[in-house]
């Protein structure tokens, strides 16, 4: 990689967009906008929670989340489950943010980990649960851990002025589609593009000490101290700090929590209103 190639990848910026509700996802198009149009490039990556939950009553699937005993919470994703969240996450959330961004000007391309072979992730078929306090496991699962991305399918995409927009879907080793957790996804492709930013756009201000007490948020948190940041980050918070361990042990220059209900949240997050790690 020669130098231009790094300064390009150090100036580009990877948006996690959170699937939960109160996430503002026009304001964040808006902002998005604003950014591309003054130089910066863009890869966003989102989420779907709320969009997939409401999906699964509809059609009497309701979702079934589960806690692993080290205490982090995810989407129990049989192949039914796995149908829904596609359908909600890459057919409706994925489009409507294309369609958002294009009417704003931008050449929004949207694609998920599968297209392509962008993201590919190790199944785990069986999963370990705690279940009233009980240790249980569940099989017939479609999770994944994303072990590779392809940077070069992003960087062609960004050379040719397009703005990607990914769904947290990837492909297995023998071709399946699987779920994972969108908020290490987007550090997995900060840290392939060896971006300079990571933002996590949620609906809190940032990692707070006594959740949901936002006078707590902590301005600022060192790599160093994330292992002890995971002790008091409560529910999906801890699938963040995670992230941003990863992220930045892939080489990402920081990343940012930041509340993604607000006007302008990209560019806060950027001036480090919110959560910055470094």
């Amino acid at each position: 990689m020669n130098k231009s190639e790094i300064k390009n990848r150090k100036s580009t910026i990877v948006v996690k967009l959170g699937g939960t509700e109160g996430v503002d996802f026009s304001a964040i198009c808006r902002d998005a906008a604003g950014l591309l149009a003054g130089g910066h490039k863009l890869v966003l990556v989102h989420g779907g929670s709320a969009e997939a939950n409401a999906l699964g009553e509809a059609v009497g699937c309701p979702p079934r989340f589960v806690t692993s005993p080290s205490g982090y919470t995810s989407r129990y994703t049989d192949r039914r489950t796995l149908e829904i969240f596609a359908m909600a996450v890459n057919g409706k959330v994925n489009t409507l943010l294309v369609e958002q961004l294009q009417t704003l000007g931008v050449n929004a391309f949207g694609l998920s980990g599968l297209d392509g072979g962008l993201m590919r992730a190790k199944r785990k078929a069986a999963i370990r649960i705690v279940e009233n306090g009980k240790k249980k496991i569940l099989r017939d699962d479609y999770t994944g851990k994303i072990e590779s991305v392809d940077a070069s399918l992003l960087q062609a995409l960004l050379e040719a002025g397009c703005t990607p927009v990914i769904a947290p879907l990837a492909l297995s080793e023998k071709g399946e589609a699987l779920n994972v957790d969108a908020d290490r996804a987007a550090a997995e492709v900060a840290a392939a593009l060896q971006a300079g930013t990571l933002i996590l756009l949620t609906a809190v201000p940032g990692l707070m000490r006594a959740f949901p007490d936002e006078s707590t948020l902590i301005p600022e948190i060192s790599a160093a101290d994330l292992e002890a940041a995971l002790g008091y980050a409560q529910g999906r918070m801890k699938k963040k700090v995670l992230g941003a361990q990863e992220a930045l042990a892939g080489g990402v220059g920081r990343v940012v929590i930041a509340d993604g209900r607000v006007e302008q949240p990209i560019t806060g997050a950027l001036a480090g209103r919110g959560t910055v790690i470094r």
